[in-house]
């Protein structure tokens, strides 16, 4: 039987999956967001990549249905998928760090939801915050608990945003994605192409890339966007498995890409 991925309405989702998204619509509010940016974005943690790697063997997505291993294997394993089809070594490195912000639960804290304990401000899938959310967010029948969706201009279609504003301009609940795409925009070494930074930014972004939500906001550029995480989305989903990997088994491979692309120095977090 062929497996089913995202299914979160199947009897064996964990009650821990539904709870974690009660708390992200609860919680990730248009000011919290913006709290998120003043605390998180100060790029004064320094942290070799490898290192980096090495801590998300702590940490278990609670979020995710359909695999319950530490994220550095779900990682890896989109990245041996993405190398195995030949595709670029640019697009090699961006599998296997693509979940990499998420080694903010290291200064994360519960009260934030950016915590081992507490992961709502850190992973799961985001909406645009500021407007109001879309039937196609998991669980919609939490959008009711934002408090956004009770404020005048927050709860509207095009909220504090404009018509075709573009991607770009809209801000995201706060997670790994958005984390590690500023991070490596900050990063002065970085050259991985604007497709690669589209791929990290962009691929919890379901509602949108998914649900087919936000058509209001999209310019023609969204749709070139569309179609890079539409590519990279098989790799992130469709290769999860139970089989393990180590990560000091490939990382003679994947090393030279990162140094490549990401200098050898290290990224300030």
């Amino acid at each position: 039987m062929e497996k089913t991925f995202r299914n979160y309405e199947a009897p064996d989702v964990k009650f821990t999956v539904r709870e974690h998204y009660r708390k992200m619509r609860t919680y990730q509010t248009l000011e919290y967001v913006r709290s998120m940016h003043k605390k998180y974005l100060r790029y004064d943690r320094p942290m070799n990549l490898w290192e980096a790697m090495d801590h998300l063997n702590e940490l278990i997505d609670v979020s995710d249905p359909d695999l319950d291993l530490p994220n550095v294997q779900h990682l890896i394993q989109s990245a041996e998928a993405i190398r195995h089809d030949q595709r670029p070594d640019w697009m090699q490195l961006v599998g296997l760090i693509h979940d990499l912000g998420k080694v903010m639960f290291l200064w994360g804290s519960d009260e934030d939801g950016t915590s081992q304990k507490e992961q709502w401000g850190m992973v799961g899938d985001v909406f645009a915050v500021g407007c109001t959310l879309p039937e196609s967010c998991v669980y919609p029948e939490f959008n009711k608990l934002n408090p956004d969706m009770r404020h005048p201009v927050y709860s509207s279609e095009l909220g504090i945003y404009e018509k075709h504003c573009g991607l770009d301009a809209l801000i995201l609940a706060w997670g790994h994605d958005e984390y590690l795409y500023q991070v490596l925009k900050n990063h002065k070494e970085n050259r991985i192409p604007e497709a690669g930074m589209v791929m990290i930014r962009y691929h919890s972004f379901y509602p949108w890339h998914s649900g087919g939500s936000y058509q209001h906001f999209l310019t023609d550029k969204d749709k070139e966007y569309l179609n890079w995480i539409k590519d990279f989305n098989r790799y992130d989903l469709y290769t999860k498995s139970e089989t393990l990997f180590d990560l000091e088994d490939v990382k003679d491979h994947y090393a030279p890409i990162a140094e490549k692309y990401l200098g050898d120095g290290p990224i300030y977090w």
